[in-house]
């Protein structure tokens, strides 16, 4: 069964921000880069096929950590937050109050205004999955990670997560032919190059 290394793009102004970038392509920002330079994938993994999101953030850090190559996967796409993109989840607790924190506490079914709940990620995600024949890195977004954590782990996202995730960092699955994904490693640091 094909393996599966997933990795989040660097820093953004957005990220910097907290703000939730969704869908807009913002670029990243100098510490992103500058965080990713000189950084590779570990050599256990340098023969693994590259793909990554349409973002050009997504595309610039498989670049930053020496991809060739790189296949363009329209599901890895971030999620689309819909009308809360550009705004900060406290501005929006405080905008929305009570009807924002029910939103919240529906886990995987959580949709924002116009835009697709995690849910709806891991629907995209699931034919790409089962269409994986060799081992593949994807560079993609946190919302797209935390669908496949969600269905990694048989998370369904109204409590805690049953594993804490390091955003600079890659995670390993191995991938069955329908789609599912099995643990393998989780936090597994870039190198220097």
């Amino acid at each position: 069964m094909p393996r599966l290394l997933v990795i989040r793009h660097g820093k953004t102004d957005w990220n910097l921000q907290k703000k939730i970038q969704g869908r807009t392509d913002i670029p990243l920002c100098a510490d992103g880069r500058a965080e990713l330079a000189g950084k590779r994938v570990p050599e256990e993994f340098r023969g693994f096929e590259w793909t990554a999101s349409p973002l050009d953030r997504a595309r610039e850090t498989a670049e930053l950590l020496g991809a060739k190559d790189i296949k363009i996967e329209p599901a890895l796409i971030e999620m689309q937050w819909g009308a809360w993109e550009g705004e900060t989840l406290a501005d929006l607790r405080a905008k929305y109050g009570a009807e924002f924190r029910y939103n919240e506490s529906r886990g995987l079914d959580m949709t924002p205004p116009g835009g697709e709940s995690p849910a709806d990620v891991v629907a995209r995600l699931r034919p790409w999955l089962a269409s994986l024949e060799t081992d593949t890195i994807a560079v993609t977004h946190k919302g797209v990670i935390r669908a496949l954590k969600s269905l990694a782990y048989d998370w369904d996202m109204t409590a805690q997560a049953p594993v804490k995730f390091d955003w600079a960092t890659g995670h390993l699955f191995e991938v069955s032919p329908g789609g599912g994904l099995t643990p393998l490693r989780i936090n597994i640091e870039m190198k220097d190059a």
